[in-house]
């Protein structure tokens, strides 16, 4: 379960609107609570580093800025519990290319954007044997 304020899915899909029709990501910066649920309590962009060609379709978070997030993180007390990202003119569902470039634990969240305007906002999990992603309840914080 995720805990996402309406501001914070607001900024998810604002950002996701601002670089249509490429595809933008960031970090879900919270803490994980008992029971598995995340609390998010700030959401971090992060430009898509991608070369232009494949922004549309493939999003990618740079070490660097991977890093950059993680001691932010920290100095805030906080954790990196999740990644969003857009599907332009796709569904808010994850790709094969998803399931491969993710990790257990973690919330993956995508907002669906057509013709630059968000849509749908979903969450999901991925199994610990990594076959799969599960839907993730979203629970407005």
């Amino acid at each position: 379960m995720l805990t996402l304020t309406t501001e914070q899915e607001a900024a998810i899909r604002a950002h996701g609107e601002a670089d249509y029709p490429h595809e933008c990501c960031g970090l879900l910066l919270g803490t994980f609570d008992e029971g598995g649920r995340k609390t998010t309590v700030e959401v971090m962009p992060i430009s898509n580093a991608r070369e232009e060609s494949a922004k549309r379709n493939r999003f990618l978070i740079t070490p660097q800025e991977l890093m950059r997030g993680e001691r932010y993180a920290r100095g805030k007390q906080l954790d990196i519990i999740g990644f969003y990202h857009s599907h332009p003119d796709h569904p808010a569902v994850p790709s094969g290319y998803d399931l491969d470039h993710a990790l257990p634990v973690y919330s993956y969240v995508i907002v669906s954007v057509h013709q630059g305007q968000a849509a749908e906002v979903a969450a999901w999990e991925m199994e610990a044997d990594r076959t799969r992603f599960n839907p993730e309840a979203i629970v407005k914080g």
